[in-house]
This record gives structure tokens, C-alpha cells and sequence, in this order.
């Protein structure tokens, strides 16, 4: 149990009481909601309420994935946000692009805090999310409300939170990787290339034929190229760190593995005053005074780079980096498991943050292998 805090702001009377958080989730049947399920059934303060899925509506969620049999008992129900509003102090929302925008309102806002497990408000200028996506934004009255979910940046501001914009896997590897040498300016971020390889189940659970089987088995590929819509979104979130908007390349590949996401960064050391190079030394520190206190960012030693298959099934997420003298580059490197810190694990350390829970709670997963 734990203490809950009601506040006016949500449309509630201010009380104190222990009483579990009662969470729903919309996209309970996608592979980020399912993981959503997994983590929040063995959460000791959490109580699912909802199961939507408008695939599945009134099937039991155990014969839907046969790993919950006799853990959930539910059945899903659908996607009616104004009644889940008045059920839930929680809304997760693992949706497609556009869903939350197109019902979102004040009156579901003022009863139930919202994760949203889209890009709907990532991103703070609408044009550019319009550009990109490919769809014309519903609500972006709540853009600049919205608080970007990536816990180790955002912290504080997450906790106040009414809606959270939850980062997907892409981007919370690539900005998690770059992110300290672009704050600690060691780096010129418009040289950043960021070279980033994801498992199948990053794109959904949808029938699509370029992710069947015999298309993804031994083979690996490059797509996006130019055109991937995390690219703006990386480029925000680091130009914040860099105070200046700034260029980055992006190109995301599908290799045939289920999870993990695994990012290499290449970009341009920045030369100090008397012309010389930052060392090894100056980077690691850097690295150092964003994440040493951080529970579930983990900074390899010298030498180690990061594997999927040390994160898989976890919260972390593993770092290093590689100095290139002769070309004056650093090499940067990343993994983390795409459902969990890419996606569902994120989603309930921001819960944890806005309900004054340890942020850990849930989440203390050690990696699975083999």
C-alpha cells in the first residue's frame, strides 16, 4: 500500500489514505500493453482496472496471451476514455499515433493522470509533428503542458505531471547515449550520426508483410532512411541539452531477434581552446555526473561494449563510449530492451514518479539470459 495524495487540480477533494493506484490501460493487446500488463501485475501498489482493446472486446485477456492464465482473470473492454477516467487514477495509453490527441478533453484530465505511450506530444511544435507523422494534430492545446517522460532528463517536472508523453525505444536510447557529452559540450551534435538496430517486436504486433517471419529471418536492413519520425524527436530533446537546435542523422535497422535495441553514435569531438581534444578521462566523467546515481542507466567499464542480451527483460539501460584519435571522433553505444525502459518499464517508472512511489517499484528486474 501507499499513501495516495489527491489534488484539487485533478477534480478531486485533497485526502490522504492508503489505497492502491487503480491503472488502465488502452492497447492492452499490443506488445507494449502487454508488457504494461506484465509489469503492473507484479506491482505491489498497483491495481489493473481496465484491459482496452478494440481487437478484442468482451475475450478474456488470458486467452489472448496464454502466459497471464491464471494470473489475469479480466476480459478486455474498449477504448471509452471518459468512462475509464472515472474508474482509473492512471491512464496508459499504448496506442497508435493520433488516438489520444483525437479524445483527449479537459473533464478526462481533470479525474485521471495520462502516459502516453505515442508521439502525440512528444514533440512541442505541432508543424513538425504534422510534417512528420503525417496526420493533422487533434489537441495541440495540451503540446505545451505535456512533460517528455525520460525519467533521468525530466524528473522533476514528471512528477507534477498531469500528461506525460512517454519516449519510444529509439529515441531513449539515442538521447540517453549522446546526451552527456552534448550537455558537457565535448561534442559537436550536428556531426551526430546515430546508427541504431531494433528486435520485430518494436514494430508492433500488427499483421505486416515486411515483419513476417520469412521476410526478417536471416536478413537485416536499413529503412526510414532520411525520413524515420524519431528523428525530430531526438533532435529536440538533445538540442535542449545543447541549447541550440541542432542537426542529427538517423537511420534505424530491423535485425530478426524479438527485443532489444542496440544504438552506435558516431560524432565529432570538440576541440578546447588550444586546439587539443577532450580525453577519455573528461568524457567518462561526463557520462559519470549525469548517470552514476542513476539506478537503471548502467556505464560499462573501459573496453566492455554494451549487448541487447545483457538488458533483455530489464529496465536498463547500458552505455559506453570509444575515442577515435586519428579521425577526432567518439564512438557512443547503447542498449536497452525496446518493451520495457523503450516502452511499457518507462512508462511505469513515470507512474512511480507521479504518485510518489520509489521509482524503482515494479521495476527491479534483472536482465534475463540465456
Amino acid at each position: 500500500m501507499v499513501y495516495i495524495i489527491k489534488v484539487d487540480k485533478f477534480g478531486k477533494d485533497v485526502k490522504k489514505g492508503t489505497a492502491m493506484i487503480k491503472a488502465g490501460i488502452i492497447g492492452a493487446t499490443g506488445y507494449a500493453g502487454a508488457e504494461l500488463v506484465r509489469l503492473l501485475s507484479a506491482h505491489k501498489e498497483v491495481e489493473i482496472v481496465w484491459y482496452g482493446s478494440r481487437s478484442y472486446i468482451e475475450k478474456n485477456y488470458a486467452d489472448i496471451y496464454r502466459n497471464m492464465f491464471e494470473i489475469v482473470e479480466a476480459a478486455c473492454l474498449d477504448d471509452n476514455m471518459e468512462e475509464l477516467a472515472e474508474r482509473a487514477d492512471v491512464i496508459f495509453t499504448a496506442t497508435p499515433q493520433g488516438y489520444l490527441a483525437s479524445v483527449l478533453n479537459d473533464a478526462i484530465l481533470e479525474k485521471a493522470r495520462i502516459v502516453d505511450l505515442s508521439a502525440d506530444y512528444r514533440m512541442k511544435d505541432v508543424s513538425v509533428y504534422e510534417v512528420w507523422y503525417g496526420i493533422t494534430h487533434a489537441s495541440p492545446r495540451y503540446l505545451d503542458e505535456a512533460v517528455y517522460g525520460l525519467c533521468e532528463i525530466n524528473r522533476d517536472k514528471i512528477r507534477a505531471a498531469r500528461l506525460v508523453a512517454n519516449p519510444g525505444c529509439y529515441t531513449t536510447c539515442s538521447i540517453l547515449t549522446a546526451y552527456p557529452l552534448v550537455r558537457a559540450g565535448l561534442i559537436d551534435p550536428d556531426t551526430l550520426i546515430v546508427d541504431a538496430k531494433s528486435g520485430t517486436s518494436g514494430a508492433g504486433r500488427g499483421a505486416k508483410t515486411a515483419n513476417l517471419f520469412c521476410e526478417v529471418n536471416e536478413n537485416i536492413k536499413a529503412y526510414g532512411v532520411t525520413t524515420h519520425r524519431h528523428t525530430p524527436e531526438i533532435e529536440e530533446q538533445l538540442g535542449y541539452a545543447a541549447g541550440r537546435k541542432i542537426t542529427v542523422t538517423f537511420t534505424p535497422h530491423l535485425v530478426p531477434m524479438n527485443r532489444g535495441i542496440l544504438v552506435t553514435a558516431y560524432a565529432a569531438l570538440q576541440r578546447k581552446a588550444d586546439g587539443s581534444l577532450p580525453t577519455a578521462r573528461e568524457l567518462r566523467a561526463a557520462y559519470l555526473a549525469c548517470y552514476q546515481k542513476e539506478t537503471f542507466i548502467r556505464v560499462l567499464p573501459e573496453g566492455v561494449c554494451p549487448e541487447t542480451r545483457w538488458v533483455e527483460g530489464s529496465n536498463y539501460v547500458d552505455l559506453n563510449f570509444a575515442v577515435e584519435q586519428r579521425s577526432g571522433r567518439v564512438i557512443m553505444m547503447g542498449a536497452l530492451d525496446n518493451l520495457v525502459k523503450g516502452a511499457a518499464g518507462q512508462a511505469v517508472q513515470n507512474m512511480n514518479l507521479m504518485f510518489g512511489l520509489p521509482e524503482t517499484e515494479g521495476l527491479s528486474l534483472v536482465p534475463v539470459f540465456p
